[in-house]
């Protein structure tokens, strides 16, 4: 007490600061604060006449002694629960419980009997895990035969199951493999039986999920990368041989075999919908069956606490699309299950990533879209864009006999006449079109004006070639009258005339 008397002397009779007191006695800061505040709580005056065990009594009053017995204890299924929520601590929540019951237990008592009351859980309610994080994913080791009405064949159904970490609500489904596109329609449906998505999705190291397992860089398969982009997941695998890193899964898969496949195991099915039908309707009734330790079910879990934080679905589902790698032909196109897709030129020998869904294709170069197409089902013909091609290709694909002809008649009807007399007379039209060119050129050396004449001149003549033009431009014929160029006749009884007789 001698000291706490000479804390209160150095800041009521010197004026010293806390930090000042704190310095000169030689104790901690903190200390002395503590003391100038429970002399203030008490009431008291300074100076103080009290002898040391009267002052002691009034600044450090005995607690009220409260049996154990009586005093109220916390509802830990309550807490197991708000632990779940993000930014929730034992210390916060030991603070609303003192507030709420004063004469509650201390903090050490509190942390040291909900540890108690949790290892006595079930292993699958131990693990903490926050609201709407992680949704674990996984495929029951039981399949359940499906037999062909017609022809009696029994095929093996694979069993999707998912479970949600805060809540263990549960989603389990039939799939006929483990294929990528089963794989990707479960998740699909999932988050849609859901209403929502969660943050991170834990797979296994299934193929479907994972190209290349790798402890700390998993690869993550393309198409289900492409669908964790989609809905705005995060995709973070089990480590290889490591079971407790998906022990939420592994507890559900092993709920989903007792409580729903064990039922159906006398039962036959005879298509898929059938089987998951009824997958669906033991599905509803594990969700709503009440915890064994806790208070609720799955469902009523699901709605308090999973639900209100999942993130919204996006306004459209994810469409199943393969990824493949393809390598640009020197004729700027991908090959594609028989089909060539043009993509931009300047990619000629470069390795791409396609796309494929069941309606388009879309090439990816250095995770940027360089080109989509339709998908097209005849093998061995070409899907080609003009912007694909280089300048002097993009020239030569855009020469038809259309065109020509509608060039022509830029210069005269004539003109156009003559060009389609040539492309006319061609096996194909193509065999014309360098003739037709040369003509149309003819209106750059020599005028429109003298072309549109000149080819006048070849109708009438029916001389209609390049040749007969270019001559007709360089003698100056095309302006005289079409009477002065035809040639006089010769008679028929001229000296050099030999007649028909002279060959007997």
């Amino acid at each position: 007490m001698r000291k706490i008397r000479e804390v209160l002397r150095l800041k009521f009779d010197c004026g010293l600061s806390v930090r000042k007191i704190s310095r000169s006695l030689g104790i901690g800061h903190s200390s002395a604060g503590d003391y100038l505040c429970r002399f203030a709580a008490s009431g008291l005056a300074w100076p103080c006449s009290l002898s040391d065990s009267e002052l002691e009594q009034q600044l450090f009053p005995l607690a009220p002694a409260v049996p154990s017995e009586q005093r109220p204890l916390p509802d830990w299924s309550w807490v197991h629960a708000e632990l779940r929520r993000p930014g929730v601590t034992l210390a916060l929540l030991w603070q609303e419980y003192r507030l709420s019951q004063p004469q509650g237990f201390q903090y050490s008592w509190f942390c040291e009997h909900y540890r108690a009351w949790q290892g006595k859980l079930d292993v699958v309610m131990r693990q903490e895990h926050r609201v709407g994080e992680k949704l674990f994913v996984d495929y029951a080791g039981q399949t359940v035969p499906v037999i062909d009405r017609h022809s009696g064949e029994i095929r093996q159904a694979q069993v999707f199951v998912a479970v949600l970490g805060a809540s263990s609500y549960t989603f389990a489904e039939a799939t006929w493999s483990q294929q990528l596109p089963d794989w990707l329609g479960s998740h699909t449906r999932c988050f849609a039986f859901l209403g929502g998505v969660p943050e991170i999705v834990v797979p296994d190291n299934l193929r479907s999920a994972v190209s290349k397992s790798h402890r700390y860089e998993p690869d993550i398969n393309p198409s289900y990368r492409d669908l964790a982009e989609h809905y705005g997941v995060a995709v973070v695998p089990a480590r290889a041989r490591k079971p407790r890193d998906k022990a939420k899964a592994e507890v559900g898969v092993q709920v989903v075999e007792r409580w729903i496949l064990a039922a159906l195991r006398n039962r036959q099915f005879f298509s898929l919908n059938e089987l998951n039908s009824a997958i669906a309707l033991l599905l509803e009734r594990l969700n709503r069956r009440p915890f064994r330790k806790l208070p609720g079910s799955r469902h009523s879990a699901f709605e308090a606490l999973d639900r209100p934080v999942l993130r919204p679905l996006p306004e459209q589902p994810y469409v199943y699309a393969e990824w493949k790698k393809a390598r640009v032909h020197i004729d700027y196109h991908v090959e594609v299950d028989g089909h060539y897709y043009s993509v931009p030129y300047q990619l000629v020998k470069k390795q791409l990533e396609v796309r494929l869904t069941a309606r388009t294709v879309e090439c990816f170069h250095a995770n940027q879209r360089v080109a989509s197409h339709l998908r097209s089902p005849h093998k061995g013909r070409h899907s080609t864009q003009a912007e694909h091609m280089p300048k002097s290709h993009r020239e030569h694909a855009e020469w038809t006999p259309q065109r020509l002809i509608r060039w022509a008649e830029q210069t005269g009807p004539n003109t156009a006449g003559v060009i389609s007399h040539i492309l006319e007379r061609r096996i194909h039209p193509t065999q014309g079109y360098r003739a037709c060119l040369g003509i149309l050129r003819l209106g750059k050396t020599h005028g429109e004006v003298r072309l549109e004449l000149a080819c006048r001149r070849a109708l009438s003549l029916g001389a209609c070639s390049y040749k007969s033009l270019e001559s007709i431009l360089r003698q100056g014929l095309e302006s005289l009258p079409l009477a002065q160029a035809n040639l006089p006749l010769l008679p028929d009884d001229h000296a050099n005339l030999r007649g028909p007789g002279y060959y007997h």
